[in-house]
């Protein structure tokens, strides 16, 4: 993409409104109007120069021009530049209106700045430029007006769900005609340039793709009856000290109080979705854990109470992440939640809830995944004394005696308007047929679906997409005004089993208004099927349009495989679906549950990329976000830009490699240059953890695998210290590339130094193997695994004869040793394998892990393979996430091996075809060049011999076809422009 840089300075001011300087889940509508001059030059190029703080929606004249900006560290934060002279009216007034989404709070994908907007029209003609409208005093703004800030957050690495009221709502606040008399002055915050946003970069990517996606069938109908009662509460913000600018994990003890009302005697039945959850005392019983009812992460309880007023008290410890708690209540009596404290509320929008809470009376936060244990210890004792002093409490009074702090809880962090927890918290409920009239919403027809119907009840139906999508919702119908419609999108279902998003909030509440309306979410989702609620409705509900905007980096699909094994040919469109819903403003690690930068998983999704699309500025913005977290860490961040201060060394060492590979697939040497200085710093301070005897000896999130390895957070870990010798010397090989090897050199000699170290303190002669790690005080680990041997081989830390061995372990893995089991450890091995030369045993493999997925109707690479990690409680539950591009394996192996593509020297100039075929007869396929044009092949085998290949290439591209002598080889080549 060629970046648009604005060339003069801003005239525009950052400007906000309201009381407040970073309110919580706030959205905001800003306008201004002009008047355009009618003898504008036809031929001028106007642009809207525009970022803000969190995010922001941009129309002109009532049409949506563009959504951003991309995420950003504060002080780095990026702009737009939108062509809009397509939309001007000369001689006309036009008008500017921008929804600016404030977070309020920090998270996985953003860090707590505060309110702002900054906004420029420019027109840009031969003639010079002229600016026609820019932020400052003369904009007005407003509160959106339906949107309620007081919702639950999606996840803890996401901000919040959404609940939307339509008779709050004014269609045409974008257009011209639109009077904002009414509105507010904005406030001018200051020039560009003013703090927290004391840089302003131009975009440095494409805009994301819009594309409408359609509903392909409607599952099923439902006739539901809720939970009398359900409710969210914010227990990480409402436990958490300090504030909302980090978004570290915490532990605490604490717990939360209300009063149940029941005007008969009844039974009442509870639902908690609740991490750390304690005890629970409903009226004159105490529950613990082993009273409950109900499958992990639900627990019930079942009581017969009296007529009167009941308490409900129950204790919380975390560890919490940023998950709302959720509790549910029924009876088949009337009941009704009461304040235990003596202060108002209100159902709907009042500034209390009927909650209070106690505590905390401990809390920490927890930095890096580093168990603190002397903080560990007194939590553990504080929680103890906690429960036990819990245990006898009946009353408020009571409760006021132990002296622990007690406050009522706001609306906004706890409300009975959740729609998530009914989706599962269900009375009752009763299947129906599908009737031909509610199935045409899957079809392109002038006729609207007809939502039926049922008395005393919900009526709720399914939707299939067909696939799984990222994008935002759409949607347009006909219904009486306060009509509850809750919309919920999950990944996975199977006959009457549904997969529910726990610890992802993935909602849209939307109250309707009288008539036609249609709304369009700003709020990103993943999902497949779409899980529809209407409540309330007296009459049916008119469903005009339901649609998904589809939006990911516009990577052209060039990319292609396919084979004689169509099951192969159908896992590698698997793999590229799901790298391609994994491309948004950066690689992030799945579409729904987290939309987070990963930084160890998006090396992976790189090179997936680089076979599927091509695309290289996504990866180049990616790698070049990395050293921002430097402020955090100088071990820098394993997800970025994130206030969640975590460091994974290996996502760190992941990424060093990853900027050796984009310098050779690209041959930007100026990136290898202007990244060096970045990559030594962090190693510099990896290097000063460096123990006596030249091992990496530290504390932190050890991770490489989820599985049964040994990888304290304190120690000697192998795996890890296999790849600091590894990305030392990648450091020394990017040195080379930017023409600096001298300062590479140093580093490649700590590398011998480490290798030497490993094979001397971490190697089993009597396992013949690596072991895992050695703990804190020298205890060398027992536990051998297949992913520690697997880095050592592609570190190449072995000799030739301990090489050999390890080498034998990739087909034949030694009785004991814990075995590679998830898609993520299967890149590295698949790695190894084809170092190896094993493509019969990859084929093999990724037939029967990836083919599983294929059976069980995934359309994307799951997170876990399922058949191996499956939650034995429920056979259906085979993964979180069912599309996480860190699974996308065979989109990059397959074009690289059996295709046999692969670059042999930086940018490509040279190109290696070496196909292999396995147990295939035919094989053709697509690779994208990171330059123009692409690489074409198609071979055919007998008996596992290739006996024709057709080569099609750019003509300045070099070729190094390595065939048998027996094989027909045919080359054609292209002229490039």
């Amino acid at each position: 993409m060629s970046i648009i840089e604005k060339q003069t300075p801003w005239q525009g001011s950052w400007i906000w409104g309201g009381s407040e300087e970073s309110p919580r889940n706030e959205w905001r509508w800003f306008r201004t109007s002009f008047t355009c001059p009618s003898d504008l030059d036809a031929l001028a190029k106007a642009v809207l120069w525009i970022t803000a703080d969190s995010r922001y929606e941009l129309y002109v004249n009532g049409t949506r021009v563009g959504r951003g900006p991309v995420r950003y560290f504060s002080t780095d934060i990026f702009y737009d530049a939108h062509e809009v002279g397509h939309l001007l009216r000369r001689g006309e007034v036009n008008t500017i209106a921008v929804q600016v989404m404030h977070y309020g709070i920090s998270n996985f994908v953003y860090l707590r700045g505060r309110g702002g907007l900054l906004a420029q029209l420019d027109v840009l003609s031969d003639n010079g430029e002229i600016t026609l409208a820019k932020t400052g005093a003369d904009w007005r703004t407003s509160l959106h007006a339906g949107q309620d800030p007081a919702t639950a957050r999606m996840s803890c690495q996401l901000a919040f769900s959404e609940r939307i009221d339509g008779r709050q709502l004014s269609e045409d606040w974008t257009s011209s005609q639109y009077s904002d008399t009414h509105w507010q002055q904005a406030e001018v915050l200051g020039a560009a340039g003013m703090e927290p946003w004391v840089r302003l970069h131009p975009r440095d990517i494409p805009y994301l793709t819009e594309e409408p996606v359609l509903p392909t069938r409607i599952i099923s109908l439902n006739r539901v009856v809720p939970y009398q009662l359900t409710a969210f509460i914010d227990a990480y913000h409402m436990m958490k000290t300090p504030g909302e600018e980090n978004a570290n994990h915490i532990r605490f003890c604490g717990a939360f109080m209300t009063t149940l009302r029941l005007k008969e005697a009844a039974e009442v039945k509870l639902m908690f979705h609740v991490g750390g959850l304690g005890i629970v005392r409903l009226g004159e019983q105490v529950y613990t854990a082993e009273d409950m009812e109900g499958d992990s992460p639900l627990a019930g309880i079942r009581a017969h109470l009296p007529a009167g007023e009941h308490v409900l008290l129950y204790t919380v410890y975390g560890p919490e992440h940023g998950h709302s708690n959720r509790i549910g209540v029924d009876s088949d009596k009337e009941i009704e939640w009461v304040s235990p404290l003596e202060v108002e509320f209100s159902k709907a929008d009042g500034t209390m809830s009927p909650f209070v809470r106690i505590g905390p009376t401990y809390s920490y936060t927890c930095i890096d995944y580093i168990v603190q244990y002397d903080k560990f210890a007194a939590w553990e004792a504080a929680r103890d004394q906690f429960a036990d002093r819990m245990l006898s409490i009946t009353t408020i009074d009571e409760l006021r005696e132990t002296g622990y702090p007690i406050e009522p809880v706001p609306h906004l962090l706890a409300n009975s308007q959740d729609a998530f927890m009914p989706q599962f918290a269900k009375r009752e409920t009763e299947a129906y047929a599908v009737p031909a009239s509610l199935q045409r919403i899957a079809v392109a027809s002038s006729d609207t679906a007809i939502v039926p119907v049922f008395n005393h009840a919900d009526t709720e139906f399914m939707i299939d997409f067909g696939k799984e999508w990222s994008g935002f919702l759409e949607f347009e119908l006909e219904a009486e005004a306060g009509v509850t419609i809750d919309w919920y999108g999950i990944e996975y279902r199977k006959d009457t089993y549904i997969q529910h998003t726990f610890g992802l909030d993935n909602t849209l509440r939307y109250v309707t208004r009288e008539g036609y309306q249609r709304y369009a979410s700003p709020v990103r989702r993943g999902l497949r099927y779409l899980i529809v609620t209407v409540r309330g409705a007296k009459s049916p509900v008119h469903i005009r349009d339901i649609r998904l905007i589809q939006s990911n980096y516009p990577a052209p699909e060039i990319g292609s495989f396919q084979c004689s094994d169509d099951r192969l040919g159908r896992i590698w469109d698997l793999a590229k679906h799901t790298t391609k819903l994994c491309m948004e403003d950066t690689f992030v690690d799945c579409p729904a549950y987290e939309q987070t930068f990963w930084v160890g998983d998006s090396r992976n999704e790189a090179l997936v990329n680089y076979y599927a699309f091509g695309g290289t500025d996504i990866v180049e913005r990616c790698l070049r976000l990395v050293p921002g977290s430097a402020f955090q860490t100088p071990l820098y961040g394993d997800q970025v830009p994130s206030a969640w201060t975590s460091v994974i060394p290996n996502w760190t060492f992941f990424w060093i490699v990853a900027c050796r590979e984009y310098a050779e697939h690209t041959g930007k040497r100026d990136f290898a240059a202007e990244t060096l200085p970045s990559i030594l710093f962090t190693l510099d301070h990896y290097l000063k953890l460096l123990n006596s005897d030249d091992l990496l000896d530290m504390k932190g999130w050890n991770l490489l695998d989820w599985a049964p390895i040994d990888q304290p957070d304190d120690g000697i870990v192998t795996h890890q210290n296999v790849m600091l010798k590894k990305v030392l010397e990648d450091a020394a090989a990017i040195a080379a590339l930017a023409g600096v090897p001298e300062q590479g050199k140093p580093y490649a000699e700590i590398a011998v130094r480490m290798k030497s170290a490993i094979n001397q303190h971490l190697w089993s002669d009597e396992r013949g193997a690596y072991l895992d790690c050695i703990h804190p005080g020298g205890r060398r680990s027992t536990i051998f695994s297949m992913q520690t041997q697997v880095m050592a081989l592609l570190a190449d830390v072995a000799d030739e004869e301990r090489k050999a061995l390890l080498k034998a372990y990739l087909t034949v893995t030694p009785e004991g040793f814990v075995p590679v089991g998830s898609p993520f450890m299967s890149f590295f091995y698949y790695e190894a394998l084809m170092a190896n030369g094993s493509l019969q045993w990859m084929l093999d493999d990724i037939r029967t892990n990836y083919g599983f997925m294929l059976d069980n109707d995934a359309t994307t690479c799951w997170e876990m393979y399922g058949h191996t990690t499956m939650n034995r409680a429920n056979e259906n539950d085979l993964t979180r996430s069912h599309c996480h591009a860190w699974s996308a394996a065979p989109g990059y192996f397959l074009g690289a091996y059996v295709l046999g593509v692969r670059p042999a020297a930086p940018g490509w100039t040279k190109v290696l075809i070496e196909p292999q075929s396995g147990d295939l007869s035919w094989a053709k396929g697509i690779v994208p060049l990171p330059q123009d044009g692409s690489i074409e092949v198609a071979w055919k085998a007998v008996n596992g011999a290739i006996t024709e290949l057709t080569v099609t290439a750019p003509e300045l591209t070099e070729l190094d076809i390595r065939v048998s002598d027996a094989c027909a080889v045919k080359i054609q080549r292209v002229k490039l422009l």
